[in-house]
């Protein structure tokens, strides 16, 4: 399976399922507890979108996850993590069982994440951007208490404007720089991506999240992608300026997320390795999974909390993990804690 296309500049197939699940069920998918089944990868980190927001509202319960492997070929993702290779719910091997059972003539990706409807077995959305903002707004009914506001009215212009910026110049911009066809390609990808991420480290050089004083939807979206910078895209995808953790602001911002409930205990190291290493093999035909970077720098002490800020506003963090979402130990620096019930 190819990636990079020669002599060109990568683009990104943007044509997603944006059916929506909604709280008045207004295009023919109301929200409705245990309903639907939310399909992610650890590695993938559109779906660790949807992974930490689920585990900040507390939607486990609602909304039940399913975790695809690490790894995938040009057909679909698997469930190779599961009993018999099959996901015990939805009774599919390949996640694109489910899209052609909408479809039957589909043939856009089978991308993560996705929301599938398990009565009918058929994908509702792969529309990994709306995906999580639905969650914050459409799905209120079945928050936890404590629950934060990931997406606060007054605070929705400036949120959608950072997230435009972020998305196209650092969440795509280190895919662009990757996957470039061209020196050329690669040189502007590579500038747009630093440039940004400078002028991120200006902002959160005073501010201790990126909008007001609380953790948002725009942080999420931007920790996906730091938190894979040295594991992948520094070496990998040659975003090589310098490391995140040689960036003072971002390696603190980052970790101070890491380091907060929901965040970090949702980070699989060892699948993000190994489905960037492995996957793609027109850039790594080796096939050779890096065993660094040494992850305990994740634990240091950050000191944002001097910045101020609230993390979860006038709520409360999220219980541990349940231990069959838990990340394994090894695949992880954060130490293992019992599970407690809210």
């Amino acid at each position: 399976m190819r990636y990079v296309s020669p002599g060109r500049e990568y683009t990104r197939d943007s044509r997603y399922l944006t059916t929506r699940i909604t709280a008045d069920g207004r295009e023919g998918f109301p929200v409705e507890a245990g309903r639907y089944r939310l399909v992610v990868s650890r590695a993938c980190p559109w779906a660790s979108r949807a992974v930490i927001v689920r585990r900040l509202l507390g939607l486990e319960e609602a909304l039940p996850m399913a975790v695809a492997g690490p790894t995938h070929d040009d057909r679909s993702w698997t469930f190779d993590l599961d009993p018999g290779g099959r996901d015990p719910v939805l009774g599919i091997e390949r996640l694109q069982e489910a899209y052609l059972a909408r479809d039957p003539g589909y043939d856009r990706g089978v991308t993560v994440p996705a929301i599938v409807d398990v009565p009918t077995g058929r994908v509702v959305t792969n529309d990994f951007a709306r995906i999580t903002l639905d969650m914050s707004t459409e799905w209120r009914a079945y928050h936890r208490a404590g629950a934060p506001d990931l997406y606060p009215r007054a605070l929705r212009p400036e949120i959608d404007a950072v997230n435009e910026v972020v998305y196209e110049e650092v969440n795509n911009g280190v895919y662009r720089a990757g996957f470039a066809g061209s020196q050329e390609a690669y040189a502007s990808a590579y500038e747009r991506l630093f440039a940004r991420l400078d002028l991120l480290g200006e902002r959160l050089a005073g501010s201790r999240y990126l909008v007001g004083d609380t953790i948002t939807e725009a942080d999420v979206r931007l920790f996906t992608t730091l938190v894979r910078f040295d594991a992948v895209y520094h070496g990998h995808f040659k975003c090589n300026r310098r490391k995140l953790s040689e960036s003072p602001v971002l390696w603190a911002y980052a970790r101070d997320l890491f380091q907060t409930p929901g965040f970090g205990d949702t980070v699989d190291f060892d699948h993000i390795k190994r489905h960037y290493f492995l996957v793609h093999d027109d850039i790594n035909p080796t096939g050779i999974v890096p065993a660094g970077p040494d992850l305990s720098g994740w634990l240091e002490p950050h000191r944002r909390q001097t910045l101020g800020g609230r993390p979860f506003g006038d709520g409360t963090p999220p219980a541990p993990v349940r231990p069959e979402e838990a990340v394994p130990p090894e695949h992880t620096p954060l130490p293992s804690r019992p599970h407690t019930l809210c």
